[in-house]
């Protein structure tokens, strides 16, 4: 067994004065990544690292978090000017508890809202993805 590149096999038939001869082809298959793959890659990466930000800003204002802590103030300051559109969408944007936990509700939206948006533009990605097939016979 090999760990070199991948084969491809593929049967190919040739009449020779009747008898049908089959012979196998072996091609090397290269697997190489288009622009469109890196592209969608760095959208998966940039919305993922945003969407995890986001789910840690609403459980550390769930568990009562310290903003004093240099953590805590930087993943709010980080996630604010994307959970900030969101604001005043409903009536309701915080849900307050007693022992000063917070439950985010602009933050949750906000968190479906991007990635509904990262869909859309991995969808528009996906358009300029122009591979060619070809049917293996």
């Amino acid at each position: 067994m090999t760990y070199g590149d991948p084969i491809v096999e593929r049967t190919v038939e040739r009449t020779v004065d009747r008898p049908v001869v089959r012979e196998v082809v072996r091609e090397p298959v290269v697997a190489a990544t288009s622009p469109v793959d890196t592209i969608r890659r760095l959208v998966w990466l940039a919305f993922g690292v945003l969407q995890a930000l986001i789910v840690i800003r609403v459980v550390l204002l769930l568990l009562g978090a310290n903003m004093g802590n240099d953590v805590v103030s930087f993943v709010i300051a980080v996630t604010d000017p994307f959970v900030e559109p969101f604001r005043g969408m409903f009536r309701l944007d915080e849900v307050s508890g007693a022992s000063g936990s917070v439950l985010d509700v602009a933050a949750l939206v906000a968190l479906l809202a991007w990635t509904l948006v990262e869909a859309l533009v991995l969808g528009l990605v996906s358009l300029a993805d122009r591979r060619r097939t070809t049917p293996v016979a």
